[in-house]
């Protein structure tokens, strides 16, 4: 489940057990008083020698020896579960002023309770604290943050496999899964909580790893997960509108992300600024930034980046390009993925890696050996059929919409654009309309079908989809075709049944998804499964990807 479809994780009430694999086999214990000092809390008597082995928020996740934090939920507090986490085996509690009222109105609890003000805010600390991930002196793996609306997932598969082409032995915390060093575990956020974080970081010094990358979404700064966490580079992507139901405005949603860009979150930035956010992070920064243009045929001198994208040429499906300095070094790059966004994240990714310490003469040996912008990305972009043309994409607002579309319209005379798509429900409503407009004015045929309605009605979000596609037609006197079509399987079809072998189908909102909430109720739901068996119904020769079945 992505961050757009779960704001926050503390809700001891939700579904989703979170942690599982996350923990070094083996940690260090710390003695209650220690933690208390940390968060200024006494911790009085023998209390104070208790040692603590683990954290945890959620009481379904704990095991002996954690240290449970009872924090406010969505619908419940997380002091109403204090018993079940002391028999998983919490040795101490941490919570707030109304945790402990709620405490002491229930039977008498077995073990130390530590009140303090903002628990939220205290957690982070905690678990680096617990778990020691990132110990002054200590050997630790190079870390790469990636923030931004869009791009950040293919951003940091990207930079994984550069890093990987450098032999270096990587780790990957994000949107679809977590690699650790041992089997894939599925994401459940775009970042996930602070004490599965510094549990992760903890787990990848255990196994070796020298280098992980890493999703850092919005929500994760705003509810803390990704305190006591410094990036050794955090890169930006771009920002456009999104998650206003949580930021309220753009300017509060960049406020958000420029947190990231400061001591002691990151030691260093690059920053893409082919827009003015970009630009006014750069301008803001508290540490130190290298700029990229990534907006073809950029002189850096003249644009003042310190990198620009160059010399762009098709190649294949995806794209080679030159990144050039404005002191005149050079590298050649190409990525296999579509879309000029996807030239973005590759040179993002590149810079990011080079500001690491790098040397250009080694990078440039590793891209020209081992092509690591052409690995797939599960969701994104993912190429399904070449004939149709058959597209995958997490597209989910209307940035990204309006990229996707733009990317794969194919140049033969006479083929069409045939796009499914919906939007969340229970989230930024103006999003709606702007993306069916951007539907209308791009794609031949749209077929307007349900997202992730959770508790919102369906027919209601799909309604104000319609209204911004059939305005756009309207007003621009707009040849396409605009459909309603649900559920979601039946649209996918629709789309395939109109399809001929020069056209090209877009299913976007969901990328790497495989569970649709309807109602408080996960139905199964992959698109990539969905357009494989429709096209294949039709007599179409689908891609052997065994990715699909994720």
């Amino acid at each position: 489940m992505s961050e757009h479809h779960a704001p926050d994780s503390t809700d001891e009430t939700s579904g989703a057990v979170p942690g599982s694999g996350f923990r070094p086999s083996a940690v260090a214990a710390v003695p209650l008083g220690i933690i208390g000092e940390s968060v200024g809390v006494v911790v009085p008597g023998a209390s104070s020698a208790i040692p603590v082995t683990g954290i945890s928020l959620n009481s379904r996740s704990v095991q002996p020896g954690d240290l449970y934090v009872a924090l406010p939920g969505a619908t419940r507090h997380g002091a109403d579960f204090v018993s079940q986490a002391v028999t998983a085996g919490a040795v101490a509690v941490v919570t707030d002023d109304d945790g402990a009222r709620l405490l002491a109105l229930s039977a008498d609890t077995p073990v130390p309770v530590l009140v303090v003000d903002k628990p939220r805010s205290a957690v982070g600390g905690l678990a680096a604290l617990i778990y020691q991930s990132r110990p002054d002196g200590g050997a630790v793996p190079s870390l790469f943050g990636v923030t931004g609306t869009n791009g950040k997932t293919t951003t940091t598969y990207f930079i994984n496999s550069l890093l990987q082409a450098l032999g270096r032995k990587t780790g990957l915390i994000g949107t679809i899964e977590i690699l650790a060093g041992g089997e894939p575990i599925p994401s459940l956020l775009t970042t996930p909580e602070s004490t599965d974080i510094h549990a992760l970081l903890a787990l990848m010094r255990e196994r070796g790893l020298d280098a992980a990358s890493m999703e850092v979404s919005s929500h994760a700064v705003s509810f803390h997960r990704v305190d006591g966490v410094q990036f050794d580079v955090a890169g930006f992507t771009n920002l456009t509108q999104d998650h206003l139901d949580l930021h309220g405005t753009m300017d509060e949603y960049f406020q958000t992300k420029a947190e990231l860009f400061t001591r002691p979150r990151a030691k260093q930035a690059v920053i893409t600024v082919d827009d003015d956010w970009g630009r006014r992070l750069a301008a803001g920064a508290a540490i130190p930034v290298t700029t990229l243009a990534t907006v073809p045929g950029i002189d850096p001198a003249a644009s003042g980046a310190d990198w620009a994208v160059t010399d762009t040429a098709p190649r294949g499906l995806g794209t080679a390009f030159r990144l050039r300095h404005r002191d005149g070094t050079e590298l050649r790059v190409h990525t296999g993925l579509p879309g000029s966004f996807n030239v973005s994240n590759a040179a993002l990714a590149t810079v990011m890696v080079l500001a690491s310490g790098v040397a250009a003469e080694t990078l440039q040996s590793a891209l020209d050996a081992a092509d690591p912008f052409t690995v797939a990305v599960p969701g994104r972009m993912q190429l399904v059929c070449t004939a149709p043309a058959a597209v995958v994409d997490f597209a989910h607002n209307p940035d990204a919409l309006q990229r996707a579309l733009e990317a794969v319209r194919s140049p033969e005379p006479g083929s069409k654009v045939i796009v499914v798509f919906g939007a969340t429900g229970q989230r930024d409503q103006g999003k709606r309309p702007a993306m069916g407009a951007i539907a209308a004015r791009l794609a031949d045929v749209v077929i307007i079908s349900d997202d992730d309605p959770h508790d919102e009605d369906a027919a209601a979000i799909r309604a104000d989809v319609l209204a911004g596609a059939q305005e756009a037609k309207e007003t621009a006197g707009l040849g396409c075709t605009i459909l309603e079509s649900f559920p979601r399987d039946t649209a996918i079809r629709q789309a395939v049944e109109m399809a001929q072998a020069k056209d090209t189908i877009l299913v976007a909102g969901r990328g790497h998804e495989v569970w649709q909430e309807v109602k408080g109720v996960n139905l199964a739901l992959d698109d990539r499964v969905e357009l494989r068996e429709a096209l294949t119904a039709r007599g179409f020769t689908v891609l052997n990807d065994e990715r699909i079945e994720s």
